[in-house]
């Protein structure tokens, strides 16, 4: 689908370059590793993601305690005991499965946070670049950092740094990797 935009895209600049369209990408994800919230509010979510792992791997090794025990003792114990015991093992694996399954399934709470505390963020990044499209005319913004791939991509057309700039950030305050753009050819 994206090969069939992009060829489609380069169609477009092909039959229309005589109309002089302006075009530019951004790179996302280095605007967002240069954004101090951004960088607080994904290790605000890490700790988060740190924390619910370990009360899950508790519950496991609890889980794990208990059936060591079960199996030393199960030769004396009688067969409602033996029984009551393999449930309550049982009951507490579903609910220790159930409970990492809230925390870090499809919509689970690890989701929840991220969209709570990440999306505003994109948002806010996503409003920039619609904004320095709009003033600056430009017809399409690719995003470099996406599975769009670009094989080449001219550095003057990179606005990146003026949305950090939008946003009063110093471009390459937190994020390195800009000069090492993969796209520069080795020497």
């Amino acid at each position: 689908m994206k090969k069939i935009f992009l060829i489609s895209a380069l169609v477009v600049f092909s039959t229309m370059s005589t109309f002089s369209q302006k075009f530019a990408y951004v790179d996302t994800k280095y605007i967002l590793e240069n954004m101090p919230e951004y960088n607080a509010a994904q290790a605000q979510i890490d700790q988060i993601s740190i924390d619910w792992q370990k009360e899950i791997e508790a519950k496991f090794a609890e889980i794990d305690k208990l059936y060591k025990a079960f199996q030393a003792e199960q030769v004396l114990l009688p067969e409602e005991i033996k029984k009551s015991r393999q449930e309550e093992i049982i009951k507490k694996e579903k609910e220790a499965k159930d409970l990492q399954k809230q925390r870090f399934g499809n919509n689970g709470d690890l989701f929840k946070k991220r969209q709570e505390l990440i999306k505003p963020i994109q948002d806010k990044v996503y409003n920039a670049i619609n904004e320095i499209a709009t003033t600056g005319n430009y017809m399409i913004i690719f995003d470099k950092s996406g599975d769009l791939i670009m094989l080449y991509s001219n550095p003057r057309l990179d606005l990146s740094d003026q949305v950090l700039e939008k946003f009063g950030y110093k471009p390459g305050t937190f994020n390195t990797n800009k000069d090492k753009d993969v796209n520069k050819p080795k020497k």
